[in-house]
C-alpha cells in the first residue's frame, strides 16, 4: 500500500490496483515489477553513476497505449520516467529514488512507419534504434546522417529528447535540425500529431522544437519524421597533423571551400587521446608515424557522380580537390603531415579509432567528462589555458572533439602515479566553467543535463532563462509528474 508519492506529494492508490491497470493497458507480459531481476538493466544508467528502482517498467506498443499509461499515472499521482536505449550519460532516463515512478520504455515502439523516397524523409517510432533507421535509408540509396558511437543501441526517442549531435553536425546539423515532424504524448495524456513532414509550417508555436531537447520533462516523444539525404558517391578520409590548434578553423574552411561544403567530419584527436586508445587497444595503429600533437581526423564526401570519377594522376576528383587544399595548407606551414586512407578498410580503421575514445578513457581509469561547446575561434584558447591549469593540479587531459562545430569532450584523468581521489576535481571544474563563461561557451553541448548537471545549470544558466523554463514546465506539467528531477534545477533558497 502507498499513501503518498514522495516525489509529488499526491495521493496514490494501492500498488496492486495500479499494476493491474497497467497490465490491462499494455498486457501483463509487458509490465515488469521494479524489484524483479528483469528490471535490473533499467534501474541503472550507462555510466553506473545514477540508479533508482521504479514501481514498474511498462512497455507500450502504440502511441495510444502510451497515452493511456500516462493518464493512468496521472489519475494515481504516479511520476513517469521515459526511457529508450539507455545510452545516456547524464542520468536522464533512470528514476530518482525507489518506488515512486513508473519507467515507460519505448523499446516496443520500433516500427519504421514510412520512407518517402521522393520527399527524402523517414518516419520512425521512438523505439527504433538509430542504426536501424540508417540502414533502412541506405537500402533506398539515401542517408540518415545522424551518427555517433552509441548508434547501435541509442533509440530515436532518446536521440530527440537530448537533441543528440555526433560526428557530422558540421554538415547536417543536430537531431533538432534533422527533424521535420513529431508525435508526442503530453503530461495530461493528450496526443500531438504533427508528422506531416512539412518543410514550411508557420502556424504558431513550434511544439516540435519545444519537445526536442526537453529530456522527457514536457512529454513523451513517440514518433518523428527526419530529413534524408543523397548517399555520397565519393569519400576522402584522412588524418592531419597541424602546427597549432589555432589553425584548425583555417584548415576547415579551406577544405569546405575546395569541396563545396563537403566536410562531414572534422574531429580533434591530439596525441594524448591517440596514445590512450593505442594503449587500451593494442591492435589500433597510429595514423601517422610521427606523433601528431594536434591531430585532426576528417572526412569529405560528395553525392556527385563527377566527384567519384578518376582524376588525372590517379584517385578520384574529390581526392584531387582535397589534395589541392592540403598542398595550400602545407605551403602555409599549417598542415605538417597528412595521411589519406587508400582503401575502405583504412577509412573504417580511422573511424574505429575515433569511436573508441570513450571506451579507452573508461578503461584507462577514473575520469571526469565535460561535454562543452565554444565558438571555433575560442577553442584553442580554452584548450591551452585549461591544459596548463589542470596539468599543474595533477590531471591529464584526454580531449577529443567535434571540432567542426566547436564541441569538445574535455575529459580529466589522473596523471601517471597520481591518485584520482586526491586530485582537486572541484577546483578544476570551477576553472573550466569560469573560462567557458568568459569565452561565451556552453557547459552542455550534446549529452544533455539529466541529473548530473543540475548544479551547473543553477550556477551558470541565466536566471531569466531558468524562470522561463520553469514556467513552461508548470504550464504543461502542473503536477510535475513527467521525468521529475531532471533538466530543470530547483531554485535555491534566497
Amino acid at each position: 500500500m502507498w499513501d503518498v508519492n514522495v516525489a509529488t506529494g499526491l495521493s496514490v492508490a494501492p500498488v496492486g490496483d495500479f499494476l493491474a491497470g497497467l497490465k490491462r493497458t499494455v498486457g501483463a507480459a509487458h509490465v515488469i515489477r521494479g524489484v524483479d531481476d528483469e528490471a535490473a538493466p533499467y534501474r541503472r544508467d550507462w555510466t553506473g553513476q545514477f540508479s533508482g528502482s521504479p514501481i514498474a517498467v511498462v512497455k507500450p506498443k502504440t502511441t495510444q497505449e502510451v497515452a493511456e499509461v500516462v493518464k493512468l499515472c496521472c489519475d494515481h499521482g504516479v511520476s513517469m520516467v521515459p526511457t529508450g536505449g539507455r545510452t545516456g550519460l547524464c542520468g536522464g532516463g533512470v528514476p530518482i529514488g525507489d518506488g515512486t515512478s513508473v519507467l515507460i520504455s519505448l523499446e516496443r515502439m520500433n516500427s519504421v512507419r514510412h520512407l518517402d523516397q521522393d520527399g527524402r524523409s523517414i518516419t520512425v517510432e521512438a523505439g527504433v534504434v538509430l542504426q536501424t533507421a540508417q540502414e533502412r535509408a541506405r537500402d533506398r540509396g539515401l542517408v540518415f546522417p545522424l551518427t555517433f558511437g552509441a548508434q547501435g543501441s541509442a533509440m530515436i526517442g532518446g536521440v530527440l529528447s537530448t537533441n543528440a549531435g555526433g560526428s557530422n553536425v558540421v554538415r547536417y546539423g543536430t537531431a533538432r535540425e534533422l527533424c521535420i515532424g513529431i508525435e508526442a504524448v503530453l503530461p495530461n495524456g493528450s496526443v500531438i500529431n504533427a508528422l506531416t513532414g512539412l518543410r514550411k509550417d508557420n502556424t504558431g508555436y513550434d511544439l516540435r522544437d519545444l519537445l526536442i531537447g526537453a529530456e522527457g520533462t514536457l512529454g513523451i516523444i513517440t514518433a518523428a519524421v527526419f530529413k534524408l539525404f543523397p548517399e555520397p558517391k565519393a569519400r576522402t578520409t584522412g588524418f592531419l597533423s597541424l602546427a597549432a590548434l589555432a589553425d584548425a578553423p583555417r584548415v576547415l574552411n579551406v577544405l569546405q571551400d575546395r569541396s563545396g561544403g563537403g566536410v562531414e567530419a572534422f574531429e580533434y584527436m591530439p596525441k594524448a587521446a591517440v596514445d590512450v586508445i593505442c594503449r587500451v587497444f593494442p591492435k589500433v595503429r597510429k595514423p601517422l608515424e610521427d606523433a601528431a600533437q594536434t591531430g585532426v581526423f576528417f572526412e569529405v564526401t560528395s553525392p556527385r557522380e563527377d566527384d567519384a570519377q578518376s582524376a588525372d594522376g590517379g584517385g578520384t576528383r574529390l581526392e584531387s580537390l582535397v589534395f589541392s587544399a592540403l598542398e595550400v595548407l602545407m605551403e602555409e606551414g599549417i598542415v605538417v603531415d597528412a595521411m589519406i586512407a587508400q582503401s575502405e578498410q583504412q577509412r573504417l580503421d580511422l573511424w574505429a579509432m575515433r569511436e573508441a575514445i570513450l571506451e579507452a578513457i573508461t578503461e584507462n581509469g577514473p575520469a571526469y567528462h565535460m561535454d562543452i561547446s565554444l565558438p571555433l575561434a575560442a577553442v584553442a584558447e580554452f584548450v591551452a589555458t585549461m591544459d596548463e591549469a589542470v596539468s599543474e593540479m595533477g590531471f591529464q587531459p584526454l580531449t577529443v572533439g567535434h571540432l567542426g562545430d566547436g564541441n569538445l569532450h574535455y575529459a580529466l584523468s589522473a596523471q601517471p602515479g597520481r591518485n584520482w581521489a586526491d586530485l582537486p576535481l572541484a577546483r578544476a571544474k570551477q576553472a573550466a566553467f569560469a573560462l567557458l563563461a568568459k569565452l561565451n561557451g556552453s557547459f552542455s553541448a550534446e549529452h544533455g543535463i539529466g541529473q548530473s548537471k543540475l548544479d551547473v545549470m543553477i550556477d551558470l544558466k541565466e536566471s531569466s532563462q531558468l524562470d522561463a523554463m520553469r514556467a513552461i514546465k508548470t504550464a504543461l506539467d502542473p503536477s510535475g509528474l513527467i521525468n521529475p528531477g531532471k533538466l530543470i534545477p530547483v531554485p535555491r533558497d534566497p
